[in-house]
């Protein structure tokens, strides 16, 4: 795959030079909630699966992808395809813009919307869906924008800091491809 690329960002695949950003957003435990993480994450770890990154979509059955503005190299953020099932054409998805001076600036958006056409026109994907903690109303937000459905509420589904959070389904099917 080569890069997807849009007004003011592009998406490109991990590079071995992108192992101390990875390390900071996986051990970030600020963020740890919306993305499921229990433990840090090892330098060796993350490295090892930067060295595995190279394999194909429907080898590793994921995509993980670095978001970067047009007139950089610099990682602000990744975009991930996660559960891929070729037989079923569906994938989850899942975006983390690990800065807060990026977020609000509509780097978010445009990442979702190249990974949302890549999927729909080039992996020929029926569905899309996210899981989305019921109290993070900016990503239900830009979900929603791009026509993500709420489908149902799994009940004290994550603990979070010792109590149990709700988190919402949301479903795209793919109609405009």
């Amino acid at each position: 795959m080569t890069t997807l690329k849009g007004n003011s960002i592009y998406l490109r695949a991990l590079e071995p030079e992108d192992l101390a950003f990875i390390y900071s957003i996986e051990n970030d435990e600020s963020i740890w909630k919306v993305s499921n993480t229990q433990t840090p994450y090892s330098r060796f770890l993350i490295k090892q699966y930067l060295e595995n990154a190279h394999q194909d979509i429907y080898e590793a059955k994921q995509l993980r992808l670095a978001i970067c503005l047009n007139d950089s190299d610099e990682a602000l953020g990744l975009i991930d395809l996660f559960d891929f099932d070729p037989t079923n054409n569906r994938a989850g998805i899942g975006i983390i813009i690990h800065q807060t001076s990026n977020r609000e600036n509509g780097i978010g958006s445009e990442a979702l919307q190249l990974l949302i056409n890549y999927c729909f026109t080039h992996l020929q994907l029926n569905q899309l869906y996210a899981n989305i903690g019921t109290e993070n109303e900016i990503s239900i937000a830009l979900f929603a924008k791009f026509g993500f459905e709420l489908i149902g509420i799994k009940k004290q589904w994550n603990k979070v800091n010792n109590l149990y959070k709700d988190e919402a389904l949301y479903q795209l099917i793919n109609t405009k491809y």
